[in-house]
């Protein structure tokens, strides 16, 4: 069949442009969120929430042409893995932005109280957040191996960041009984940030995947070491 390996490069391009446009309107949604948030615009919250649809049509488009790639052109080795590995990066980008919306409501009904001076908190803990958001994804567009394994330490900071979060908002809570809800609201809030930096380091692990053939997933840096240099 005549341009079978053309249609099959187009078809490919496109499904991988895909799943950028995906990230980006994910790690938008996520910032809306939080800019509602820490600047008191329910607009922006609103938008977060709205904005959710787009990356659910997109996974569905994702995943459509995925299989019809598969059905189509039956790839194999690196395309093969390349196919399944963006699948699986539009199914964490979809959970990405589900935590947007739900940080995006939660915001909605913490701006119903008074102004509290623990949201500040919230800040740092997203530009690390969308900064590891950021990094899987340009890693995964770049192919870099190196690039995606760093993201392990900085989930680790992430994850520092959201422990400390979590102690001064329960000191809060006890010190201000009469705004445990809100509160409460700011704790879920911090916790949704965390899995953004987990669903990252899945982008991340899929990209490993994808160039490597090696699922490094529940492996720690030594043998992952090992693994890559055993593909290598």
């Amino acid at each position: 069949m005549p341009h079978t390996l053309a249609n099959f490069e187009s078809a490919l391009t496109q499904f991988n442009e895909n799943v950028l446009t995906m990230a980006s309107t994910a790690r938008q949604n996520l910032k809306n969120a939080v800019e509602g948030l820490l600047t008191r615009n329910a607009e922006l919250c609103a938008e977060a929430i709205a904005d959710d649809d787009d990356v659910n049509n997109l996974e569905r488009t994702i995943d459509r042409e995925g299989f019809e790639i598969l059905m189509r052109y039956n790839p194999v080795a690196g395309d093969l893995r390349q196919v399944l590995a963006g699948m699986k990066i539009a199914n964490n980008l979809e959970r990405v932005s589900d935590q947007a919306e739900s940080i995006a409501r939660r915001a909605r009904k913490i701006l119903k109280h008074p102004e509290l001076p623990e949201v500040s908190l919230v800040e740092p803990i997203h530009q690390l957040a969308d900064q590891l958001l950021a990094e899987s994804a340009e890693a995964y567009a770049a192919g870099e191996v190196e690039r995606s394994l760093a993201l392990y330490q900085r989930d680790e900071e992430l994850d520092k960041l959201h422990r400390k979060a979590i102690k001064e908002l329960t000191k809060a809570i006890e010190s201000n009984t009469a705004m445990v809800k809100p509160y409460l609201h700011l704790i879920f809030i911090v916790r949704c940030l965390e899995r953004v930096g987990d669903h990252s380091v899945n982008i991340a692990e899929d990209t490993v995947f994808s160039e490597k053939a090696a699922d490094i997933r529940h492996l720690g840096p030594e043998e992952t070491a090992s693994l890559l240099e055993s593909r290598s």
